[in-house]
Parts: C-alpha cells; sequence; structure tokens
C-alpha cells in the first residue's frame, strides 16, 4: 500500500518541476451546488494537467538509474507529461496514444521532442503496445497509473488540498486508471480520515464504480465518453485496493451533465477546462455527495481542451 511518507518524499522530489496550482472559488458555483465549492486547479499546471506529479517523480527515478529513453501509452495527458519531463532532463520519448487521440494532445506530445505512436482505441491495446517494445534494459516503460512512484507524485495534489483548504469536508476525484484518487485518497485518509473523499467517473466509463461494487476489478469492452482522458478499460492492480480501502463512494455522472459543467465553468469562471476534469464539477452540480453548506473541493484534473471539440460542445449547447 502506498504511504504518506512516499508522497512527502515525492513532493520534495518534484517540487522543482510542477507548480503548486492555485484554489478558485466562484459564489455562482457555490449557489448551484449549495455548498462552498473550491476548484484544485490542475489545468494550469505543467504540461496542462495533474499527470506531471507522477510523471515527473518516475521518470526522474529511472533517470538516476541510467535511462536514456524511457516508452509510455496515454490517451494525451501522461504522454504530454512524460514527453515534458524527459525532454527537461535530455532523455529520448515514445509515446503510445489511442487512433483516436485529441489532435490537441498529440500535437503537444511532438512539440515536447517526444515520437508518436498510434494503436487502438483502448487502454489495453495501448499498454500492450508500449510493452512489447520494452526489453530488459531500454526504453524504459512508465506506466500511466499503476506505479508506486506514480501514485506517489499524483498524491501531492492531495498535500496540497490539506494545506490549502484545512476544514475541507470533501473531495471530488475524476478516475480513470485510479493513480490520481489513490495518491489524493492515502495523503488525506492518512491525515484526517473524517474528510470523505469521492471518486467520479463517466456513465459510459464506469469500470472502476463496477469493480467497487463487485469487490473484484471489473474490465468494461469499451469506455464511450467525451471524458477521453477517462476510458480506462479497468482499474490498476496497485491502485484498486487503495481505492477499496480509503475512498469512501464513487459517483457516475452522464456526458450531457459533464458537457454542461464544463461550458458553466467556462462561462461564469473564465477558466478553460478538459471533459475529464468537469466530471468533478458535475457531480458537484448534482450533490452527489449529498451535503449542504459543506466545504467540498473538486479537483480540476487538467485542461488540455481541443478547440474543436469545445466549438462543437458550445453549438451544442446554444
Amino acid at each position: 500500500m502506498l504511504t504518506l511518507n512516499e508522497i512527502n518524499d515525492a513532493y520534495r522530489e518534484i517540487k522543482d518541476v510542477v507548480h503548486r496550482t492555485p484554489m478558485l472559488t466562484s459564489r455562482s458555483l457555490s449557489k448551484k451546488c449549495a455548498n462552498h465549492i473550491y476548484l484544485k486547479s490542475e489545468h494550469v499546471q505543467v504540461a496542462g494537467a495533474f499527470k506531471i506529479r507522477g510523471a515527473t517523480n518516475k521518470v526522474k527515478a529511472a533517470a538516476k538509474e541510467g535511462a536514456t529513453h524511457v516508452i509510455t501509452a496515454s490517451s494525451g495527458n501522461h504522454g504530454q507529461a512524460v514527453a515534458y519531463i524527459a525532454g527537461k532532463l535530455g532523455l529520448k520519448a515514445t509515446i503510445v496514444v489511442p487512433e483516436n487521440v485529441v489532435t490537441s494532445k498529440a500535437a503537444a506530445i511532438h512539440d515536447y521532442g517526444a515520437d508518436i505512436i498510434h494503436c487502438g482505441t483502448t487502454s489495453t491495446e495501448r499498454l500492450k503496445k508500449a510493452k512489447e517494445l520494452t526489453t530488459d534494459e531500454e526504453p524504459v516503460f512508465i506506466p500511466p497509473y499503476d506505479d508506486p512512484l506514480v501514485m506517489a507524485g499524483q498524491g501531492t495534489v492531495g498535500l496540497e488540498i490539506l494545506e490549502q483548504i484545512p476544514d475541507v469536508d470533501a473531495v471530488y476525484v475524476p478516475i480513470g486508471g485510479g493513480g490520481l484518487i489513490s495518491g489524493i485518497a492515502t495523503a488525506i485518509k492518512a491525515s484526517n480520515p473524517e474528510i470523505k473523499v469521492i471518486g467520479v467517473e463517466p456513465e459510459r466509463g464506469n469500470d472502476t464504480y463496477l469493480s467497487k461494487q463487485r469487490g473484484d476489478i471489473t474490465a468494461i469492452e469499451h469506455a464511450d465518453t467525451i471524458a477521453d482522458g477517462l476510458r480506462a478499460s479497468q482499474p490498476g492492480d496497485l491502485t484498486f485496493p487503495v481505492i477499496q480501502k480509503d475512498v469512501d463512494d464513487i459517483v457516475l455522472v452522464s456526458d450531457d451533465a459533464i458537457q454542461a459543467a464544463l461550458i458553466f465553468v467556462l462561462e461564469r469562471m473564465k477558466q478553460l477546462i478538459e471533459p475529464s476534469a468537469a466530471v468533478t464539477v458535475a457531480a458537484a452540480m448534482a450533490n452527489k455527495a449529498d451535503m449542504r453548506e459543506k466545504n467540498i473541493c473538486c479537483v480540476i484534473s487538467g485542461g488540455n481542451m481541443a478547440l474543436d471539440k469545445l466549438a462543437e460542445m458550445v453549438t451544442e449547447d446554444a
């Protein structure tokens, strides 16, 4: 199991690379949610998402062991993070992305200097491809979520939440493979077990919800949701036990609710976030935690939104 000490170690390791992201508030959003809402703004993080935290912790460790080439599989954000930190450390990077990767995310990976390989449309397909290209020496595989160093890096978001909102009552966290929520839940529950940690998944990407309900890792065939960063086929072998132990509940939100939340944040708060990040706001707007007048933090996981997709959403909403 991941420990608070490992997360504290990760924070010391990555603090020269990552931002301590702000906590944003909106009276209109809080009123709509009937709670005091805070947005942990990882959409303004280095490389546009929380993923830089875990990627930095893992890639730095690989570099210390002599790696010169790293490889990973990603729907976009983790790939951008690995490409960024690899370039900063002078390492070669190869990123396996889905055939339907968001164009802006692929462009950013390329701009950071990494090579791109397209493979399939599911996390299972691209993970398999990346691992097939990994040898006993190099390139070194950088897991997108199911790794202690990656999970510890993501857990530093939890440390910052506790510092920025000492009296927080609940935290909504997006779930893809589970690296972010397992790290945050470990940090929060080790500090104050009374704080609720609530995972949020799209209705059409509900693998972790099903897994927690059944008490065993459950895969889904295809996650067809606008939240492209949450299209994992199943939770990780390492992340799922932490989720079972420390996550109080997992709730589901529809694609329509995700889209409405994204547009609300854009219109009222002037913040551009991606659909995967908007799931937490959607959950808060639906009061999935069943709370009133409480301090609730929504983790905004990223802001790598393709402008053509945004234009489609705004047109549909008009």
